[in-house]
């Protein structure tokens, strides 16, 4: 049957299109604060009262709130505003389109262009090492509801590693090859992805994303350099929660690189065109971003985290 404006029998519809959290899911269940792979932490809409008069006012709430979330998440829906009295004949596509703007959430927003970037923070080896060189560092958000947003609406945290200064002989040329290969590696809702290419992919864990981690350490990505006489030289970021991410407010990510040959130390002058000491590697640097939701195409305001730290920087 078609419906009518301000026709009192669709209050539990209506209810139903605005609150419900099991599938067909509601406007606020996954443009709300949501639970899970849903939620945007956007201001929720009203429910209405048994038998209430649904008034246009109150299906335009609704439509201007998928509008928005269509807009960001850069889904087409077919759903359009009324005007008191207008016949509502659009049950059938409202359904449709709240199916739509769920799903492209719980997938993290992967069509979202309202994407801005800024540092995350920088740590750097605080020399040469031998052996390996571990740095870790965090990001923090507000709470988790704002953290689940910022990754549902298809923020990211992306890893840069570097390095920093030189060293005589082939570790620096060895060390910039794999960070090459990794290019920007993007730690986003439902997986990851690595921008560069080349090496020895050693483990591919780019299908985890944010809602993957749990608070032990999840590889990311392994590299073993290719170069002849350096293929146990290795590159691997690792990535974990403080909580399971249904409650996390904590990122953190570790860069760990290893260099176990045992290289041969030569003594100076040295006479044999190798470095006086092959064993030292580049001081490595772990950068990161943060690619926030911003609120150019519909969200009410930047979608961001709180701050960030290292946690911990090491080499041997």
């Amino acid at each position: 049957m078609a419906y009518t404006a301000g026709d009192p029998i669709l209050d539990d519809e209506y209810n139903n299109f605005v609150n419900s959290s099991s599938s067909p899911y509601g406007y606020n269940h996954f443009a709300g604060p949501g639970a899970g792979e849903y939620g945007l932490n956007q201001a929720t809409i009203s429910t209405v009262s048994a038998g209430a008069t649904i008034a246009a006012s109150q299906w335009n709430s609704l439509f201007t709130g998928m509008d928005n979330i269509a807009n960001h998440t850069n889904v087409a829906i077919t759903s359009t505003s009324v005007s008191a009295g207008d016949t509502i004949a659009i049950k059938a596509a409202l359904i449709s389109d709240l199916a739509s703007l769920a799903a492209a959430v719980a997938a993290g927003s992967t069509s979202a262009t309202a994407i801005s970037t800024a540092a995350a923070g920088s740590s750097t080896n605080s020399g040469t090492w031998n052996t390996s060189s571990t740095i870790e560092r965090s990001v923090t958000f507000a709470d988790n509801n704002t953290m689940r947003a910022f990754f549902n609406g298809g923020g990211y945290i992306r890893c840069n590693p570097g390095t920093s200064g030189t060293v005589a002989g082939d570790k620096d040329t060895v060390f910039q090859q794999l960070e090459a290969a990794v290019g920007n590696l993007d730690i986003k809702a439902q997986s990851s992805t690595r921008s560069g290419s080349g090496e020895t992919l050693t483990t591919n864990g780019l299908a985890n994303g944010f809602h993957d981690l749990g608070t032990s350490y999840t590889t990311i990505l392994k590299l073993t350099s290719n170069n002849s006489g350096y293929t146990s030289n290795t590159l691997q970021i690792d990535a974990k929660l403080n909580a399971a991410p249904s409650s996390a407010t904590v990122i953190t990510v570790r860069l760990y690189c290893t260099d176990p040959a045992d290289d041969t130390t030569y003594t100076s002058p040295n006479t044999s065109g190798v470095p006086a000491n092959p064993n030292e590697s580049p001081a490595m640097v772990l950068a990161l971003t943060e690619g926030y939701p911003n609120n150019t195409e519909g969200l009410a305001s930047d979608i961001r985290a709180a701050s960030n730290t290292q946690v911990s920087n090491s080499a041997s």
